[in-house]
């Protein structure tokens, strides 16, 4: 088993343990928990499949069938005795958001991408499972969240592996440093509120003006 497919698998389960707390927290039975599970967990690595052009390596190995499972499993036994749901839904969602950037980033290198779109599909990769999460469970998307930064690490990440592997130093700790960059960052600006500046200087009312 390669280092790629590790960090993928890993990817995959803190994803899929998101989407289950998701469900728990939103009151979904089994079945949805686990059906979210899913689509947090391989809808990044699907998408970013379909764009290289290749087979969805979801669809292909069942060893990706096992981490939505466990972690539908891992939070339907443990969740009543889980606390501050939020913040584990959050750290889960870090580790997966730092794991993806970089296998995104590394199987567009191997495709022989040029580097910017190479970090695209590192984000692509990164914030895409956690996007359909949001909007199945009926949440605003992480994404699209004016008080967070959610992409900026993803991007961050994504740059520092292409650097990297470009200049032939990407390895097991270099790889390890730059998830625990991204790891680190997100979880800063989620505790420190940390946000990037607004789509316009003007502010914005929350509802549009009526007439009259």
């Amino acid at each position: 088993m390669n280092a790629a497919l590790i960090l993928d698998l890993f990817g995959v389960f803190f994803f899929a343990v998101s989407g289950s707390l998701l469900a728990a927290r939103k009151g979904f039975d089994l079945v949805g928990s686990l059906l979210l599970a899913s689509l947090a967990a391989l809808g990044g690595g699907v998408a970013r499949d379909v764009i290289i052009g290749v087979d969805p390596v979801a669809f292909t190995n069942p060893l990706y069938l096992a981490p939505p499972v466990l972690a539908t499993l891992l939070v339907f036994f443990l969740f009543s005795r889980l606390e501050k749901v939020s913040t584990l839904l959050m750290l889960f969602d870090a580790g997966g958001l730092a794991l993806f950037c970089i296998v995104g980033a590394l199987k567009a290198v191997d495709e022989g991408w040029n580097p910017v779109a190479a970090v695209l599909l590192g984000v692509t990769t990164a914030v895409g499972g956690g996007l359909l999460r949001d909007v199945v469970a009926n949440e605003v998307p992480q994404l699209f969240n004016p008080g967070d930064i959610y992409a900026l690490p993803a991007f961050l990440g994504a740059a520092l592996t292409v650097v990297l592997a470009k200049l032939d130093l990407f390895n097991v700790v270099t790889g390890i440093a730059v998830a625990a960059l991204v790891f680190l960052l997100r979880v800063l600006a989620w505790r420190g509120g940390w946000h990037a500046p607004l789509a316009t200087r003007a502010p914005c009312p929350s509802e549009p003006p009526t007439a009259g």
